[in-house]
């Protein structure tokens, strides 16, 4: 990807931190799976690099580098730990949200700590209900990653038909003091990522946080009348879906680099190197060569759907719903390739110490986000290529 374009002294700084951390988010991986949730030094650490700040607006103490240059740093740090990476790429993804949002928002979370963390479960459960200023919500939300370590929550939310506004899906942006953490992310992989459920009592939320999600006219989205960069402009389907994807394009390269070392050295028990075995030497060039196609597709639709913001042009039907696809095909692809690798390293792979198990589980686990639902975006695609109207309200 280095070729395809000039990165600024800081993104290249920013990408190198990243790629320092690697060595210590490998040796805290089995920990991150013990305790269902990132170690405190972790999150630390993705602090003092500046890390979270990548899409943070300059007028909030944010870096605000391009789009492309997160979707890096979050593959890299999947390097090391895919739920690292998974936390990343949600957290560090709603800067780039709230910067959408009206400035006074923006204040309530940025203007007292510029480091304030904000997690999300963007599920359509809350029980909304109009009141003077704003509005008031019940609920319980799940899988609502890294939510332990931030001080707010973005929550899903049929807003109700308001005027000339129709129904549609709400963001609401709530404080850690109007929600508690019900602790239940038992799960197959990705368990660091701390995907705990959130539950709302009767929560106050005032007009100013909350946002019509996939409205992209000024009037939803008048943050960006002070944040102009041409990136907050990009629509949200397109963004946040690939915070939930792309780290499983670093997580394969771990795999690989994984794969690669202990290949040389294992010996099977009728003494052949693991790296003279024909379905391992395939197994590793297929996962090499989806893993720069993966990066390719990224980097080209990024490059697009920055040119027509920077233009003031909304892509086209045909343009979304072939990104989109393209982004849910990510985990899949990649968790069918880490299959390969593990198959090809034998009984000897199925420790649970081995790395490769651990990424194994952790690419088949994100396979199963929503937004990662293969099947349905590539029909949604497919009935607009073959002259249908579009199925997915959301895109």
């Amino acid at each position: 990807m280095e070729h395809m374009r000039e990165k600024s002294p800081l993104e290249l700084e920013l990408i190198e931190r990243a790629r320092r951390l690697i060595p210590a988010l490998k040796a805290r991986s089995a920990q991150a799976d013990r305790d269902c949730k990132l170690p405190e030094e972790t999150i630390r650490d993705l602090q003092e690099a500046g890390l979270f700040r990548v899409l943070q607006p300059r007028m909030w103490g944010g870096h605000e580098v391009d789009l492309r240059t997160f979707f890096e740093i979050q593959m890299t740090l999947a390097e090391g730990c895919m739920s690292t990476a998974w936390v990343y790429g949600v957290m560090g993804v709603h800067p780039w949200q709230l910067a959408r949002y009206p400035v006074e928002a923006q204040r309530d979370v940025w203007a007292q700590d510029s480091s304030a963390l904000v997690a999300s479960t963007y599920m359509p459960v809350a029980k909304v209900t109009p009141v003077e200023g704003g509005y008031r919500i019940s609920g319980r939300w799940g899988f609502s990653s890294g939510s332990q370590h931030s001080q707010w929550c973005l929550l899903g939310g049929i807003l109700p038909v308001d005027g000339d506004l129709a129904s549609e899906h709400g963001t609401f942006l709530v404080p850690c003091s109007d929600y508690r953490i019900e602790t239940n992310w038992e799960v197959l992989g990705l368990r660091g990522s701390g995907s705990h459920d959130i539950v709302v009592e009767d929560a106050f939320v005032p007009a100013h946080r909350v946002q019509r999600t996939n409205n992209y006219s000024i009037e939803a989205t008048p943050g960006r009348q002070v944040n102009t960069n041409p990136m907050y402009s990009i629509p949200f389907a397109q963004v946040f879906v690939r915070a939930v994807s792309t780290s499983a394009i670093g997580a394969l390269q771990g795999a690989i680099n994984e794969f690669s070392e202990a290949a040389a050295k294992h010996i099977g028990k009728h003494g052949a190197k693991t790296a003279e075995d024909p379905l391992a030497q395939t197994a590793v060039a297929e996962a090499i060569i989806t893993v720069d196609s993966l990066k390719l597709v990224l980097e080209r639709n990024y490059t697009h759907l920055l040119k027509l913001a920077a233009a003031g042009v909304y892509p086209d039907v045909e343009t979304r719903l072939l990104y989109r696809y393209q982004s849910a095909h990510v985990t899949n692809v990649c968790a069918d390739r880490v299959s390969d690798l593990l198959r090809s390293m034998a009984a000897s792979g199925l420790y649970s110490t081995n790395p490769v198990a651990r990424l194994f589980r952790d690419l088949h686990q994100a396979r199963g986000h929503i937004a990662n639902n293969v099947a349905a975006y590539g029909r949604s695609f497919g009935t607009v290529q073959l002259g249908l109207p579009n199925p997915d309200p959301f895109v």
